[in-house]
């Protein structure tokens, strides 16, 4: 029997108010790779990786006038 190949889709989650709050790829259902975070007022809060579904690398917070607040890096969790 053939191996069901892994599918990347864009995922989109709304505000209550129908504008977008975040957006980034899921694979099979968990999320991966580059992730951005909305404010209602549609200026960008956060943004930062993913993998299997764990945040990855530099994620950058920002301001209500877009300039970059902060970065965090992220640790890897341990097994």
């Amino acid at each position: 029997m053939a191996k069901k190949k892994p599918q990347t889709t864009e995922h989109i989650q709304y505000h209550r108010d129908g504008t977008v709050w975040a957006k980034g790829p899921m694979l099979d259902g968990v999320a991966c790779g580059y992730w951005e975070w909305f404010r209602k007022d549609g200026t960008k809060m956060r943004s930062g990786h993913f993998e299997n579904g764990e945040q990855v690398g530099e994620w950058t917070t920002y301001d209500k006038n877009g300039e970059v607040y902060k970065v965090t890096k992220m640790k890897a969790k341990k097994s």
